[in-house]
């Protein structure tokens, strides 16, 4: 018998993750049946999803400002591209990297923000991946199901071997590192293996548990009906992979099922599209040298095509959770896309350049210490150019100068610059 888990997954990363998303799915099962008296993990999935995409609203929300902004300031980086193309000279490259840095400072974004929401969803996915694979080890009304069956295993003999035989002639598919469970281990520690495996039993598993221990069929019976009761998802045990559903329907002739088996990654994958296309795009220039915009369009097809695939492989509830995730994305996403064309993206800017000036003040950065710095990378560039790319900064200076804003920092520089002018005469 091989790879069994043993109660809850405890990886550094990953397990507290997945405990405190199967706490909150606890509590959501419990919710459900106190009330409405209805035990299903399908409808406490569905409910999760809604939970967990709420919480991540304000980030969802500041990732399509992101995107938005994103879009109108790409003209100014592809300019900035262009200038500087064919130029990969010291000077060039940092002059480059000044300018393209000044344009995010204008719009009020960081380069990374695109970043953040993939950061912080993929861990919850795998988390969630571990809690849907071994539910009992999250919801205690789940586990308290085989409690019975559990112990009338312990008291049968050779139960280790009659396990090992069932599980390894009908392919029970578990996770974890040992192969066999250890019957002179503690109580608790056997009956949690035990859960583990019989919550990853396929029908012909518990054909062969009632063959092999006849005196426990009443409550193997109980049990298994239970379970695809609070399992069942439109006729599909969602503990099973769609892959395993349509092989086992096929050869029993359960066409229905496997149709619905076969929609689970397909729905996926067609979700996955819809949330990319109300997804903000940005503009097509045709300019090859945008290599962050072309991988994005790269992962935009990619994507939907590997939800596709991935979830022929991973329980029913994942691909339920994937579909439904999408689904409160694409809703998300298409009331935002209403709500930012109603907004004036410069008075945006301008409040996002005014919360960037009020933390560079918190952290001791004046706008003073940003224009010696700035006069100080200046120089540095200037130092290597020709006379008359020289003449042509001071000239394009001279009439940002003369340009300065009424109190602005620049327009206060021109009239020191002009009181020392009149005194050195």
């Amino acid at each position: 018998m091989s790879d069994i888990i043993l109660t809850a997954y405890d990886g550094a990363i990953l397990g507290p993750i997945a405990k405190i998303l199967g706490w909150i799915m606890n509590g959501i099962y419990n919710i459900t049946y106190n009330l409405f008296g209805f035990e299903n993990i399908a409808l406490s999935i569905i409910l999760l999803t809604f939970v967990i995409y709420m919480c991540l609203f304000p980030i969802t929300y500041k990732q399509q400002k992101f995107s938005m902004l994103s879009q109108k300031m790409q003209p100014e980086l592809q300019k900035i591209q262009k200038k500087y193309k064919d130029k990969k000279d010291q000077a060039s490259m940092m002059a480059m990297q000044s300018e393209t840095q000044a344009v995010y400072q204008k719009y009020g974004i960081s380069p990374m923000g695109s970043c953040v929401f993939m950061l912080i969803n993929f861990p919850i996915l795998l988390a969630l991946y571990r809690v849907f694979y071994n539910v009992p080890a999250y919801i205690t009304n789940v586990k308290a199901q085989f409690t019975s069956l559990v112990e009338g295993i312990i008291s049968t003999p050779n139960a280790a071997d009659i396990l090992d035989k069932i599980t390894t002639e009908t392919n029970v598919m578990t996770y974890g590192s040992n192969s066999v469970i250890d019957f002179s281990a503690d109580h608790a520690t056997i009956s949690n293996s035990l859960v583990d495996i019989l919550y990853a039993f396929n029908p012909s598993s518990w054909d062969m548990l009632r063959e092999s221990i006849p005196a426990l069929t009443d409550i193997i019976n109980t049990t298994q009906e239970n379970l695809n009761h609070i399992n069942n998802f439109i006729g599909l045990n969602i503990s099973n992979t769609p892959w395993y559903i349509i092989k086992t329907s096929f050869e029993s002739h359960t066409y229905l099922l496997l149709i619905l088996a076969l929609l689970i990654p397909v729905i996926s994958y067609l979700t996955q599209v819809l949330n990319i296309k109300l997804m903000p795009q940005a503009p097509s220039t045709g300019d090859n040298s945008d290599a962050m915009a072309n991988q994005m369009k790269m992962m935009n097809r990619i994507m939907p095509l590997f939800s596709l695939f991935f979830c022929f492989t991973v329980p029913v509830g994942l691909g339920l959770y994937w579909i439904v995730s999408a689904l409160i994305r694409s809703i998300q996403q298409f009331c935002l896309n209403k709500h930012f064309q109603k907004i004036d993206l410069n008075v945006m800017i301008e409040k996002n350049q005014e919360k960037a000036k009020k933390k560079r003040e918190k952290l001791g950065i004046t706008e003073n210490m940003i224009n010696n710095a700035a006069r100080m990378n200046t120089k540095k560039v200037t130092s290597n150019m020709s006379y008359a790319e020289k003449e042509r900064a001071l000239e394009k200076a001279s009439q940002l100068r003369s340009q300065a804003k009424p109190g602005s920092m620049a327009e206060k520089a021109n009239r020191v610059k002009e009181f020392n002018e009149r005194n050195s005469r």
